[in-house]
């Protein structure tokens, strides 16, 4: 390994890790955790039959593979991938050695049909870096490594006797002729060995729109904050502005329709490492009268806005978890923090004239028809108070809720209700708020455990969510954090009780993960079918699967998913022909 590329951090269980710096926006090769799962005698003795030199071989996306077993038969995926037009698709490598490796490039050729072809810049490798999670099902102090982050180096080392997974994803034209297409990618190194995969794509006679323009309603709650930190930039300055513009345009591009925005101080408590800045100052006059400040409101929203998420608007929140406001008090020359408890006269006296002041705001703005005063699993008397005060304060903004108590049930004109994965919301309430025009979505968090998109969940369980979202007829799906960064993500992806992963899903420098493009792949079909539906295409073959979907407890890990919907994926292929 070079050692230019190294950085000491004289741990004696560490073989191998990576260190974000934030000023050059690069990963820097360190040292990475010894795998407590793929540290037996059994899997060290396999590495004795393993020849000399560079191998490799296409492993399966769906799951996720130790760094130190040596990869098996029973591991190979598929090199032939199938997609739309406009459609993202990805397949796997799996490369080891029992020597050091240093200088692994991976070369992908142009992809070739008898009708012309497609540039080989629609192809990226990206290796795959693995993070310190939690052993599944189990929160606490045991822990297991795991493949997560795509990094965006287009070098790396492989140490001996590990596994480096490497993740080959495709950008389909929308003008891409229908057809089957060979490509290769070949693997070199500075030890100088080179090994070729073939790769075979068939492009169908069908477009996917811009993630923009799916009608998939995703939400994906955003963090600022966490950008400013890893950063190391000003809160709110033009600085943190321009770095969060990328991270939002990959948000973007996976069909993001909701901007996430704080009235307050951190409605969370804190839940997360980093607290959730306010984007509006309250102050209290000296003579009593209050005044707003939504400059970096504004700011935020008209950035999200330019970039193309803008169906709506959800304010966190008139019921923070500690249910605390703070704000400026001009007289007494300092910030105040109070209690405001839904239902007392201080909840109203607090919130009152904030409503009405806001109303107005949005209303000049032209965004009050699609901002919701949101909040997060409060008690159903809470909701009550809330709901109540912003009926008779500010009635034309709508409400949203992620709902663990059935509580939509009890507000019919509930503009965005989403319902925990747990506990379904009924098929005839979605068909009615569809009729109306309302939004219905479940959720995930950090519950269940399974299927669920933590860095110790295999890839597959995030597509499946998109199925199962499907079956249930949703309009899409909620997740509690997009990029809430632990401390460490790139070495460690765990938070206080939290499953490893459980806060975020891209990390720092704007680099995905395999959960987050395989949650994707979950939400690309479900457009897919939703389209062929429309196209009046028979669908039979895929109903049928979703049948099963509806019928089973997708909460049972037990029972084969991965057969039912690879099912589903052939059958969807077969209906996307013509």
């Amino acid at each position: 390994m070079r050692k230019d590329k190294l950085i000491g951090f004289g741990i004696a269980v560490c073989a191998f890790c990576f260190s974000y710096n934030t000023t050059m926006g690069e990963i820097v090769t360190g040292k990475e955790s010894i795998d407590p799962v793929g540290n037996t005698t059994a899997s060290a003795s396999a590495w004795d039959n393993v020849g000399k030199g560079l191998k490799g071989m296409w492993g399966n996306v769906d799951m996720r593979h130790s760094r130190d077993v040596v990869p098996e038969m029973f591991d190979r995926g598929s090199n032939n991938l199938t997609a739309w037009r406009g459609e993202r698709v990805a397949a796997k490598l799996l490369l080891w050695a029992t020597t050091d490796v240093d200088g692994v490039k991976c070369n992908i050729g142009d992809f070739v049909s008898d009708k012309g072809k497609l540039p080989s810049e629609i192809a990226d490798a990206g290796f795959v870096r693995y993070t310190i999670s939690n052993i599944p099902y189990e929160v606490g102090g045991k822990e297991i490594i795991v493949p997560d982050m795509i990094d965006s180096q287009t070098v790396s080392d492989i140490p001996a006797k590990t596994v480096l997974p490497v993740w080959v994803s495709i950008n389909v034209p929308s003008d891409a002729a229908p057809g089957k297409y060979t490509s290769t990618v070949v693997v070199a190194s500075e030890n100088g060995d080179k090994i070729s995969f073939p790769l075979n794509l068939t492009v169908q006679n069908q477009t996917l729109p811009a993630g923009r323009d799916w009608n998939y309603h995703l939400d994906l709650w955003q963090h600022p904050s966490a950008v400013a930190r890893v950063e190391g930039l000003k809160m709110w300055s033009d600085e943190h502005f321009a770095a969060l513009r990328p991270v939002m345009e990959r948000l973007r591009d996976a069909g993001q329709k909701v901007i996430t925005a704080t009235l307050n101080k951190d409605p969370w408590n804190h839940q997360c490492f980093d607290g959730y800045e306010n984007m509006i100052e309250w102050t209290l006059n000296a003579d009593g009268t209050w005044k707003y400040d939504y400059k970096v409101f504004d700011r935020w929203v008209e950035l999200m806005m330019e970039i193309g998420i803008k169906d709506m608007i959800n304010c966190y929140s008139m019921v923070p978890w500690n249910c605390e406001l703070e704000y400026f008090d001009a007289a007494k020359g300092k910030k105040v923090t109070v209690v405001a408890q839904p239902g007392t006269e201080m909840f109203e006296t607090m919130w009152s004239p904030f409503l009405v002041d806001f109303k107005k705001h949005l209303s000049d703005k032209g965004w009050l028809g699609i901002t919701n005063m949101a909040m997060d699993e409060r008690a159903p008397e809470q909701m009550d108070a809330a709901v109540g005060l912003l009926a008779r304060y500010a009635p034309e903004m709508g409400f949203a809720i992620a709902d663990m108590h059935k509580s939509y049930k009890k507000y019919a004109q509930m503009r965005d209700v989403c319902v925990a994965q747990g506990q379904a919301a009924d098929h005839a309430d979605i068909l009615e708020r569809r009729a109306k025009g309302l939004n219905t979505t479940f959720y995930v968090c950090c519950n269940p455990q399974y299927p669920n998109t933590f860095t110790n969940s295999q890839p597959y369980e995030a597509e499946l969510l998109g199925w199962y979202g499907l079956a249930l007829d949703y309009d899409g799906m909620l997740r509690w954090a997009y990029n809430s960064w632990p401390a460490d993500p790139v070495n460690d992806s765990r938070y206080g009780n939290w499953n490893g992963g459980d806060t975020y899903l891209i990390y720092p420098g704007n680099r995905t993960t395999v959960r987050f493009e395989r949650l994707i792949d979950g939400i690309q079909s479900a457009e897919k079918v939703r389209q062929l539906r429309k196209q009046g295409v028979d669908t039979s073959e895929i109903e049928k699967y979703l049948g099963y979907i509806r019928a089973l407890d997708i909460n049972d890990s037990a029972l084969p998913w991965r057969q039912i919907m690879s099912g589903a994926k052939e059958a969807l292929n077969r209906a996307s022909e013509k």
